[in-house]
C-alpha cells in the first residue's frame, strides 16, 4: 500500500494560562490550537511511516552496487550488504580500496558522508 506523504504543521500562537492576557479560549485560535494536541501521535505515525519505508529499502538494496564517500574524501565501491538496527555501522562484500579489495567489512555511519547505489 503506498506510503502517505507526512503533512505540514500549523503553528498557532498559544492560548492565554490562567495568569496571561491573550485571545479568549472559546476563540478559533485556542480551538485550532486544541487540535495540536493530536500532532504527536501524526508525527510518531510519520516516522514509523519513514523508518518502514527506510527499512525496506535498504533490503531492497542488498547485493546492490554501493558508492560510499567517507570523511577522509576517498570513496570507496562495495556490495551493500545490511545495516545494523540504528544504522551505526554498514556490512558490505568486496570492498575495494585504493590500498586493495576486502572481501568482507564494515564500515561504521560517523566515518561515511554519503552513500548512493
Amino acid at each position: 500500500s503506498p506510503i502517505p506523504i507526512p503533512m505540514g504543521i500549523l503553528r498557532l500562537p498559544l492560548p492565554p494560562d490562567g495568569s496571561s492576557r491573550g485571545f479568549s479560549r472559546d476563540s478559533p485560535r485556542a480551538r485550532a490550537h486544541s487540535l495540536l494536541e493530536f500532532q504527536p501521535r501524526h508525527s510518531q505515525k510519520s516516522r514509523a511511516s519513514l523508518r518502514e519505508r527506510s527499512l525496506r529499502i535498504l533490503a531492497a538494496a542488498r547485493g546492490v552496487p554501493a558508492r560510499f564517500s567517507l570523511r577522509s574524501g576517498i570513496r570507496v565501491d562495495a556490495i551493500f550488504g545490511a545495516a545494523d538496527r540504528e544504522f551505526l555501522e554498514f556490512q558490505v562484500d568486496s570492498l575495494r580500496t585504493p590500498l586493495g579489495v576486502e572481501a568482507a567489512a564494515l564500515l561504521r555511519a560517523g566515518d561515511i558522508l554519503g552513500f548512493c547505489f
